[in-house]
C-alpha cells in the first residue's frame, strides 16, 4: 500500500498565479521558452538559459547557478510563498469542458523503490541525472509528477465536499485554453483521513513525467544514505505529486510520420500494406482511427483507413495489444526497416493535442512520406502494463492537460 504525508507547499500569491504558473521544462525548447515567459514565470527558474542572450547551454554550471539565483530571487520577491502549515490540496484541470480532480500530495520515495509507484516507461539514466541535478541545486521538487491511482469512493467524496464547500485559492484560464483550479486542504481531520485512505491504496500509477519520478526519488535515497541519523520521517523522504483517480484521466493518440518509405513508391507500399491490413481509402478529408487496431494513414494526398486483419495482433498480451506494438511490427520494422524508434532518425512522433491536421501538413511539405494516426491506448491498457511488469514502446502515451508548474512546490527540509 502507498504512503502519503501532507506538506507546506511553496506557491504564489493569488494575484499573480498565472504569471507565475508555467507549462513544465520538457514541453518547450528554449527559445519558446524564452518567448513566453513573463517577468515573474517560473521558466527562468526551470529553464534558466533563458535569462542569456543568446541563450546558453541548459546543462551549463552558469543555468544552474541561475536557476538558484532566481529561485531564492522569486522567494524574496515574494513571487512564492511558503504556507505555515502542512497540507493537501486540490488541483483540477479543465479542457474541452470536462474537468479531472486530483491531489497534490507527498508520495514516498520508499513506495518507488520497492515498485508500489509503478512505471511504464523506461527511462534514460542522462535524462535521470538532468532532472537530479535540478532537484540537488534547488534542495526542492519545484516541478511536480502525474500519477494515477484506483478510483477511491470516499477519497471522491472528499474532494468533491472541498470543491462545494470553498472557493478555489486559484481559478484562472491558461494561455493554451486550459483551466486550473486549486483549493487547500488545512483541516486537520481531513488531512489525517486522507493520509489514512491512501494507506489502503494499492499503487500509484506514473501517467506522465517517469524522468522526474525517478530523480525526485533517488535523490531522496542519496540523503538517506547521507544522514546517519536518518529515520524515514524527514522531508526529503516525499516528493511532489498530483495524483488523479483514474477514471478522471483522458490518454489522447501518439501519432508517427516517416521519412520515407524505404524505396517503395505509395502504390507498392500499399501494395505490402494489404498483407496485414484491410485497406480503405478515404480520400482527401481527414480520417481518424474508429476502434482499437484501426489507422489512419495519410500518404500522397490521401487519407486511408487501416484495419489489422486477425491474426496481427495479439489482445491477450498487455503489449501485444497495444496499436503502437502492432504499428511497429508491421509496418515500421517489417516493411519500413526502422527497428529502433529510439534512434531511429527516418521517424517522427506528433502528440494528437496538435490534431491530424498536424500529420498531414508534414507529409503535404514534403518533410516526410507519410503518417500514421493511433487510436488512443486506455487507461486500463497502461495498468495492465504496469501491473505485469512490461514496458510500453516509446512515445505511447500523451496526457493533457499537462500540470503547471509552480502551483507548488516541495521543499526537502521543513
Amino acid at each position: 500500500m502507498v504512503k502519503v504525508k501532507p506538506f507546506a507547499a511553496i506557491r504564489p500569491p493569488k494575484e499573480i498565479v498565472s504569471e507565475v504558473a508555467s507549462r513544465p521544462y520538457d514541453v518547450l525548447n528554449s527559445a519558446e521558452a524564452k518567448a513566453e515567459a513573463g517577468e515573474k514565470s517560473l521558466l527562468h527558474i526551470i529553464k534558466p538559459e533563458i535569462d542569456f542572450s543568446p541563450i546558453i547551454d541548459e546543462h551549463s554550471q552558469e543555468a544552474y547557478d541561475k536557476a538558484v539565483e532566481n529561485f531564492k530571487l522569486w522567494q524574496e520577491r515574494g513571487w512564492l510563498l511558503q504556507d505555515n502549515k502542512e497540507c493537501y490540496y486540490v488541483y483540477a484541470q479543465t479542457m474541452e469542458g470536462r474537468t479531472q480532480y486530483g491531489l497534490v500530495v507527498g508520495a514516498n520515495v520508499e513506495d518507488y523503490l520497492t515498485g508500489k509507484i509503478k512505471k511504464h516507461e523506461l527511462t534514460r539514466k542522462d535524462k535521470e541525472e538532468d532532472r537530479m541535478i535540478h532537484v540537488r541545486i534547488q534542495n526542492a521538487n519545484v516541478e511536480p509528477v502525474f500519477f494515477a491511482y484506483p478510483d477511491n469512493k470516499r477519497v471522491n467524496e472528499i474532494v468533491s465536499e472541498i470543491v462545494k464547500s470553498k472557493a478555489p485559492e486559484y481559478d484562472f484560464v491558461a494561455e493554451d485554453g486550459f483551466g486550473h483550479h486549486f483549493w487547500i486542504i488545512d483541516q486537520d481531520s481531513v488531512i489525517e483521513e486522507i493520509t489514512n485512505i491512501f494507506s489502503t491504496v494499492p499503487a500509484f500509477y506514473v501517467a506522465d513525467g517517469h524522468h522526474r519520478t525517478a530523480a525526485a526519488a533517488l535523490v531522496g535515497e542519496e540523503k538517506r544514505k547521507a544522514n546517519p541519523s536518518h529515520t524515514g520521517e524527514e522531508e526529503y523522504n516525499y516528493f511532489l505529486a498530483v495524483v488523479f483517480p483514474e477514471s478522471h484521466l483522458k490518454i489522447i493518440d501518439y501519432n508517427r510520420v516517416v521519412k520515407d518509405l524505404n524505396g517503395m513508391t505509395p502504390a507498392e507500399f500499399i501494395g505490402k500494406l494489404e498483407k496485414f491490413f484491410i485497406v480503405e481509402e478515404k480520400g482527401t478529408e481527414i480520417y481518424t482511427p474508429s476502434a482499437l487496431h484501426n489507422f489512419s494513414m495519410y500518404i500522397d494526398g490521401k487519407w486511408y483507413s487501416l484495419t489489422a486483419k486477425e491474426g496481427n495482433y495479439d489482445d491477450s498480451d498487455p503489449i501485444g495489444v497495444l496499436d503502437v506494438t502492432v504499428l511497429s511490427s508491421l509496418v515500421l520494422d517489417n516493411l519500413l526497416d526502422i527497428k529502433d524508434l529510439r534512434t531511429s532518425k527516418r521517424v517522427d512522433f506528433v502528440g494528437g493535442i496538435r490534431g491530424l491536421g498536424e500529420l498531414k501538413k508534414r507529409v503535404d511539405s514534403g518533410e516526410m512520406a507519410a503518417a500514421f494516426a493511433l487510436y488512443p491506448v486506455s487507461m486500463k491498457q497502461l495498468i495492465d502494463i504496469a501491473d505485469t511488469g512490461n514496458i510500453m514502446p516509446p512515445k505511447t502515451t500523451w496526457f493533457e492537460p499537462k500540470l503547471r508548474s509552480g502551483i507548488a512546490i516541495h521543499k526537502l527540509e521543513r
